[in-house]
């Protein structure tokens, strides 16, 4: 387990209403300042972790990349990465990407952005998948499943999600987690991003919690074919899914699963 991405505290544990202080781990949350080319775009709450990633992966499902190569990532760019509490990351494009316009606050770790002007900016910036791969039932259905193996940071503390890519046979390619859902989806498209392996129409993109509309857009601007998650979509989610042509599944269990998108 990565040091600095759990605390351990004493607690007191009741049981009917009885019980005595004993060791607990919790999830630690803090803030990244993420900047492109030198421009602070957001500021988000996270696990610390595969920062690297984080930040890429933002850049890109926030279309702020727009097809440029990232040349460099590394903390801060100002100064010593330590004095900032390897708490500021900076993506580099050599200046290729265009000027950002920053987000407008903190991005919270319980939710990624929202507002009819980012609905409207995602759907504008992206086109329908062309060459989706179908992916089958039984797979999307077990893939919770073979995810939660490699769900380290939930066994400690059971108070973060997963993200995680896999392909048609099953198979779990990329695991990522964070107190933050959009997060780890982040970090998951980072990690491709960072491989040369987006956009990525051979894959799909599974969730713990529930899918949003961010969540879709996010796998949209990845390329993947489809999405599944371990709860309910929002009916924005469907929608926006609907009109990328991705597979859009949830409620998934070993044997079972909702399919809201052909």
């Amino acid at each position: 387990m990565a040091r600095g991405r759990t605390r351990s505290l004493l607690v007191r544990k009741l049981v009917d209403g009885e019980g005595g202080r004993s060791p607990d781990h919790v999830i630690v949350e803090e803030p990244l300042e993420i900047r492109l080319d030198g421009t602070r775009v957001a500021t988000t709450m996270r696990t610390p972790g595969h920062d690297y990633e984080l930040a890429v992966g933002f850049c890109h499902t926030d279309g702020l990349l727009a097809g440029a190569t990232v040349q460099q990532v590394r903390y801060c760019a100002t100064g010593s990465a330590a004095a900032t509490g390897f708490n500021v990351v900076t993506v580099e494009t050599g200046g290729v990407a265009p000027t950002p316009t920053p987000r407008l606050g903190t991005t919270m770790s319980s939710c990624g952005w929202c507002g009819t002007d980012e609905v409207e900016a995602v759907a504008d910036r992206l086109t329908p998948l062309a060459d989706r791969v179908a992916f089958p039932a039984d797979v999307l259905a077990d893939v919770p499943e073979r995810v939660r193996a490699a769900q380290e940071l939930f066994d400690a503390t059971g108070g973060v999600h997963a993200a995680a890519a896999f392909d048609v046979t099953g198979e779990v390619r990329v695991v990522r987690e964070d107190i933050g859902r959009h997060n780890a989806v982040d970090k998951v498209v980072g990690r491709l991003l960072l491989d040369g392996a987006l956009p990525a129409p051979d894959l799909a993109l599974f969730v713990s919690g529930r899918t949003s509309f961010e969540i879709v857009a996010k796998a949209w601007a990845a390329g993947f074919s489809a999405v599944v998650a371990v709860s309910a979509p929002s009916s924005l989610a469907i929608d926006a899914a609907t009109r990328a042509g991705i597979a859009l599944a949830g409620f998934a269990r070993p044997g079972r699963l909702n399919l809201y998108t052909p």
